[in-house]
């Protein structure tokens, strides 16, 4: 039983020097910069008309800056991630719903790009 313990903790060692244990981890970190990407390309072609570096050219007071997004997300029960899909999904006032122009994933990309973005107060990259 100790031999087996003791090559089990070796293939380990070996493996965990070898990178491998990290792949999965580079694996989420592309996908979720591969989702960013996509979110700002989407954003760029159907928001950034209006939004423009997170600010709102039909009502001032409504831009995607962390603090106006925070005090409108108080209105959903859910998280402010849920809240910026459920905006682009169904639309507010000017804004137009796009749940049949964004597919649920192109929507889940363009709210997760706008979350980052409010929090990084829309500075340049």
């Amino acid at each position: 039983m100790a031999r087996v313990s003791g090559l089990i903790l070796t293939l380990l060692l070996i493996v965990g020097a070898t990178g491998l244990l990290s792949a999965p981890a580079m694996a989420i970190d592309t996908i979720e910069s591969s989702a960013l990407e996509r979110g700002e390309q989407i954003f760029n072609s159907n928001c950034a008309a209006c939004h423009m570096g997170g600010g709102n050219v039909i009502r001032a007071n409504r831009t995607l800056k962390i603090s106006d997004l925070n005090d409108h997300v108080e209105a959903y029960s859910s998280s402010p991630l849920e809240a910026l899909e459920h905006e682009i999904e169904d639309g507010l006032n000017a804004m137009p719903s796009y749940a049949d122009k964004l597919s649920e994933e192109e929507i889940v990309a363009v709210a997760t790009y706008v979350e980052q973005r409010a929090e990084l107060g829309w500075s340049r990259r």
